[in-house]
């Protein structure tokens, strides 16, 4: 089984409390079945995802998050083979209204066409180390 890596953001559709926690509990069941973990980054504006487990499986996540209407402009930053899980504690790592990535004001100007796989994988990078702070205390 060969791991694999994925990075997608999107702009949410009808965003609310409500559908959020609807894409929160379909990912993590989903997740679970299919040996898939990750984290999720989410504002009103903005759906940035990191997706971890067998490529496959991956792979057929992003088909279904492409054809979910709950997903506008669904955009892959990130595709590789990984050597270690990042998220491997968490089905779905759920960080709601990050201020730290983009602002509204970057994400109007086009920042995530700008955006490199390296920014990407660094907001990730930052959500796991403040998780982890968090389950150490």
């Amino acid at each position: 089984m060969t791991l694999f890596r994925a990075i997608y953001s999107s702009r949410p559709f009808g965003f609310d409390a409500g559908v959020l926690h609807g894409i929160l509990d379909q990912a993590r069941r989903l997740n679970q079945r299919d040996g898939i973990t990750g984290a999720l980054i989410c504002r009103d504006d903005i759906y940035l995802q990191w997706l971890e487990g067998p490529e496959d499986k991956v792979r057929a996540t992003l088909d279904r998050i492409a054809q979910d209407d709950r997903h506008l402009e669904v955009t892959l930053h990130v595709a590789e083979p990984a050597d270690d899980r990042m998220f491997a504690d968490w089905a779905m790592l759920h960080d709601p209204a990050t201020s730290w990535i983009w602002s509204r004001a970057d994400l109007a100007d086009n920042a995530i066409d700008r955006a490199t796989p390296e920014e990407v994988t660094a907001f990730f990078l930052r959500l796991r180390g403040t998780a982890e702070a968090r389950t150490s205390d």
